[in-house]
């Protein structure tokens, strides 16, 4: 079970593996991740990408997030990112490409890896099947369905007791309990059930391999949206549980002494060494958060007291 293991040890072992500090590949995959872009210089890299999407130079929102990471060493700041992502519109809209400007440089090689791997099935084409709205822009969605409170902060490395010392290797979303829980984005179940640490939760691995999905602590009595099941495939978008504030027990259906909250976390996947054990690669996920707050699902209740998801963004091929 994931994130029930030594995660301080993971990323002491997974910096020691990294010849580049914490950036950098080497013996074939990526050892580390630090993923440090802020919301606000994501959300002017989409916006530029959508408006683009049609024109003689289309500016790839994966690219623009390396080449940022590439000339401020990882450290990001507005205002500086902004001009130098202003330039580099100037350069590109002058007839010079991405592979010119870039080169061989190993970090924009390493960075525009890695953030491929996070927004892989993020941007793109969709279709909205009951409507039959066709566009453009972010296809994978926030954690909590739209019209549900949340509150959170970045407490990603903040110090855990329970069971044993370790760091939290996630974002902790409180809300109300109830509050449904939504699939980022599609993939196959691969764990469900108690946990002692994470109580009642989900693991949900992306199509492609690259991502693992830990949603936990989900509610009381009744943690999953009806029909879930481990091997089972889900959409991006969908309801897959609610938010509770079980664990921290080794017998099930128990509630921790703390405020009701989802914890979200992201563990990328390189090699199948990575799935396990002290080669785990878990990213900050608060600013991907804040940043996929922009697309929420909508839902509408049930008749079993649960919730389904409407209006959903499917991915296709133009």
């Amino acid at each position: 079970m994931k994130y029930a293991k030594s995660c301080a040890i993971t990323l002491i072992v997974a910096l020691l593996l990294c010849p580049w500090g914490r950036a950098g590949a080497e013996g074939g995959f990526i050892k580390w991740v630090d993923f440090n872009a802020t919301a606000e210089v994501m959300n002017r890299c989409y916006e530029l990408d959508v408006k683009s999407v049609k024109e003689k130079v289309h500016y790839n929102f994966v690219d623009l997030l390396a080449y940022l990471a590439m000339k401020n060493g990882n450290k990001f700041s507005y205002k500086r990112d902004l001009k130098n992502l202003n330039a580099l519109i100037e350069k590109l809209d002058g007839g010079i490409t991405m592979a010119e400007i870039c080169g061989g440089n190993k970090y924009y090689k390493y960075y525009h890896e890695a953030y491929s791997s996070i927004f892989a099935e993020y941007i793109g084409f969709y279709r909205i099947e009951e409507t039959g709205e066709v566009g453009y822009g972010l296809k994978a969605y926030f954690p909590l369905a739209r019209g549900f409170w949340y509150s959170g902060s970045d407490d990603f490395g903040n110090s855990r007791t329970y069971g044993f010392k370790r760091v939290h290797l996630g974002h902790d979303m409180f809300g109300a309990i109830g509050t449904p829980v939504i699939a980022v984005e599609g993939g196959i179940v691969t764990e469900l059930g108690w946990n002692r640490f994470g109580g009642w939760r989900i693991g949900i691995r992306s199509l492609d391999g690259l991502r693992y999905y830990y949603y936990a602590h989900l509610r009381k009595d009744k943690p999953y949206a009806e029909g879930l099941e481990k091997g089972k495939r889900v959409e991006g978008g969908q309801v897959i549980g609610y938010l509770g504030v079980t664990g921290y027990s080794f017998k099930e259906n128990r509630n921790m002494k703390t405020r009701p909250h989802l914890h979200f976390g992201l563990q990328l996947i390189f090699d199948p060494s990575q799935e396990d054990g002290p080669g785990e690669i878990w990213i900050n996920v608060y600013q991907l958060v804040r940043f996929l707050s922009k697309n929420k699902a909508a839902v509408k209740k049930d008749d079993n007291g649960g919730y389904f998801s409407c209006n959903l963004k499917k991915g296709i091929n133009l």
